[in-house]
């Protein structure tokens, strides 16, 4: 790998994200490679620097591999994870880890996890809003959903140009597989393999309606139509929120870019992870599973 950059979270300790940072691009530079370090909040000087990177390292949480994300589009370099916080779906490597193994991992070591993405377009703009931006990327989810807390939006859903459903909702939820662990699951939607290609779709808390998931193919184009005198706002990733005006769709497909991350774990680890992070294992019983069972079968003495 020839030129090697390095983003991470800005409100993390001198110590412990820029220092890492730093430590890391070291490390590649012994290795030969050119390097490069920004904020992962600073979208337009990592954007910058993009053309020719071999390999994007996150020094962060999943919220800081989101932006590094998004930075890298329509590139594709690699991005490595290494978390910083707690436990990381998207993360691969701890802080020591990362500084021990990145000679490999600039050596080839590795194997490589496409992740797919998102398209959302508004594709009919309220008068005035010319200048509004109207196509986003999204690793892992795309909201439409009220503006206002205390209440609801209404919203017309189309598949392929077939109406779904009309809700009365807090919002829309359409995620990647990716998302499918993020506020999709929060909201009751199903795991998807992680290089799953299908879109999710979940409504958000609907009124009086089934509130069930859809799964649908990666050809599919999903369509969220406002009501007249509804308000609403988009949101790509739980990072830019854009107001949305009543009559206006947005229209979400999956996107021609991919995020192709480097991976060093085996593919079981993500299920691992999944167990660790909601609790879904029983906690281990030191005497054994049938220890209750034969106490329950003794018979008092006469």
């Amino acid at each position: 790998m020839k030129k090697v950059g390095c983003c991470y979270h800005p409100k993390l300790p001198e110590q412990f994200g820029p220092r890492l940072a730093e430590q890391l691009c070291e490390i590649a530079a012994r290795q030969g490679a050119a390097t490069w370090i920004a904020s992962a909040w600073d979208q337009e000087a990592t954007r910058a620097q993009m053309p020719g990177t071999d390999l994007l390292i996150s020094v962060g949480g999943d919220g800081t591999v989101l932006r590094a994300a998004h930075a890298l589009v329509p590139h594709d370099t690699l991005l490595l994870g290494v978390n910083m916080g707690r436990l990381g779906f998207l993360t691969e490597l701890d802080p020591r880890e990362a500084q021990e193994r990145l000679p490999e991992i600039l050596g080839g070591a590795g194997r490589i996890e496409e992740r797919a993405m998102l398209h959302a377009e508004i594709v009919t703009q309220a008068a005035g809003d010319g200048e509004r931006p109207a196509r986003h990327d999204a690793l892992n989810d795309v909201v439409i959903g009220r503006a206002t807390l205390g209440r609801t939006v209404q919203v017309a859903v189309r598949v392929d140009g077939a109406l779904l459903a009309d809700y009365r909702a807090d919002g829309v939820l359409v995620a990647t597989a990716t998302g499918s662990t993020a506020y999709s699951l929060s909201a009751g939607g199903p795991v998807l393999p992680p290089e799953s290609r299908e879109i999710l779709l979940t409504p958000l808390s609907p009124h009086l309606a089934s509130g069930n998931s859809v799964v649908l193919p990666p050809a599919s184009a999903v369509e969220v139509q406002l009501a007249a005198g509804q308000q609403a706002a988009l949101s790509v990733d739980g990072e830019r929120d854009i107001d949305l005006a009543a009559g206006e769709t947005v229209r979400v497909t999956l996107s021609p870019h991919r995020v192709r991350f480097l991976r060093l774990q085996p593919p079981a680890t993500f299920y691992e992870r999944l167990a660790r992070r909601f609790n879904w294992l029983m906690p281990a019983d030191p005497g054994g599973p049938n220890v209750a069972r034969v106490a329950l079968r003794e018979e008092q003495p006469a």
